[in-house]
Parts: C-alpha cells; structure tokens; sequence
C-alpha cells in the first residue's frame, strides 16, 4: 500500500516519508526547486513547460519525486522519477564505469646480452601472464660497460622474445636503444589498447 506523499524539509525532500540526507542531494528535488517554472520529462508524463506549482502536483500524483536534473537550462529541466532509485542506479554505473576503466599496468621484463635459455624461459613465462592479464610488456636489455658493443645481441634476444610472444602479444615497435638500454615494447592481441598507468619489474635479475 503506497504511502501518502509527505515532503520531508529536514533533507532533500522526497515522497512517501523517506529522509534523503542533504550531503547526497546532488540535485535540487522537490520543494527545493525555487524556479517559477520547469521543462518536465519522464514516464507517463506529457512533456512540456509547466509551473513548478504544477510539476510538482504531477509527481505527488505518481508518488515520485520532481527532480532538476539540468538547472542551467531554459527553463530548467526537471524529470519525474524516484530519486533514492536514481541515486542508487547512479551509483551502480559509476561503479561498474570504474572497474571498466581500470587501466593496464606497463610491465618490465629485463634480459642481459648473456641472457641464458633457462633464465629466457623464466622471463617469458612471466610475460606471457602479464600480458594475458591485458597488461604491456616492456622488454629490455641492459648493457654494461663494455658490453654496449654487442647490441646486436641484446637486439636477438628482444627479437626471439617477441617471437615467443607472437600468438598473444604484437610489437609496438622494433628493439631501440635508449642509452645503455635497448628495449622494446609488446601489447596484448586479443585486448583494445590502454594507457599505462604504472610501471612493475616481476623477474628475477639475469
């Protein structure tokens, strides 16, 4: 049995007696609406201007609330609607918007010239789960004193790396050197690209 309509002034304001806490009202609902007059839109409603007096009237009628839901226009625009659902709908998309966003990790794998097969493996194992995740992998080898002299080595070992990782990762770009560091980038195949947002070493030193 619907509750007679009882605006409540200690909060926002809303229909059948609920207590809207003034810190949640992040729209101006109800009596709270000062404008003499609004556009109205929503269900089963006609659509048009109306007096606020009126639009009021309209949802008391369907036990719902008259919420502004965009204030700069002319006149405003409020819409019939049950603001606690609103709100906890509002909350929910925002939510799940949030764990879509989540962004990937750029995750870094590092080889030496003398990399061996054992230590490889390891590393490309470890890759292959980072990127399965929907991470990047961030390749490199790092040359020490005199060892920058063989960077053709160090471009093998990316080379075969990234071939190890064909079938789920692809080459943003070929191996360059960037100081005593020669490096190279792979991204997940199967995921849409995303912004890195940190940087993560998950390997042991070799």
């Amino acid at each position: 049995m619907a509750l007679p309509y009882r605006p409540n002034y200690q909060g926002s304001g809303g229909p059948r007696g609920k207590f809207i806490p003034r810190k949640e009202a992040e729209h101006r609902i109800n009596h709270f609406i000062r404008v003499p007059q609004v556009r109205l839109v929503g269900d089963n409603v006609t659509m048009g201007v109306y007096s606020t007096q009126d639009a009021l009237k309209i949802a008391q009628q369907q036990q719902l609330d008259l919420v502004e839901i965009s204030p700069q226009a002319d006149p405003p625009v409020c819409k019939v609607i049950d603001y606690n659902k609103f709100l906890y709908d509002k909350k929910r998309k925002e939510k799940e918007m949030k764990a879509k966003s989540k962004t990937a990790e750029l995750k870094e794998i590092r080889f030496t010239p003398g990399t061996d097969d054992h230590d490889f493996d390891f590393k490309a194992r470890h890759a292959e789960n980072f990127l399965k995740e929907g991470n990047k992998v961030k390749a490199y080898v790092q040359f020490k004193g005199r060892a920058i002299q063989f960077k053709e080595r160090g471009e093998l070992v990316l080379l075969k790396f990234a071939e190890r990782l064909a079938e789920i990762g692809q080459v943003e770009g070929l191996p360059k050197l960037e100081g005593k560091r020669m490096l190279m980038v792979i991204a997940p195949k199967s995921q849409k690209k995303k912004p890195s947002s940190g940087t993560a070493s998950a390997e042991p030193q070799g």
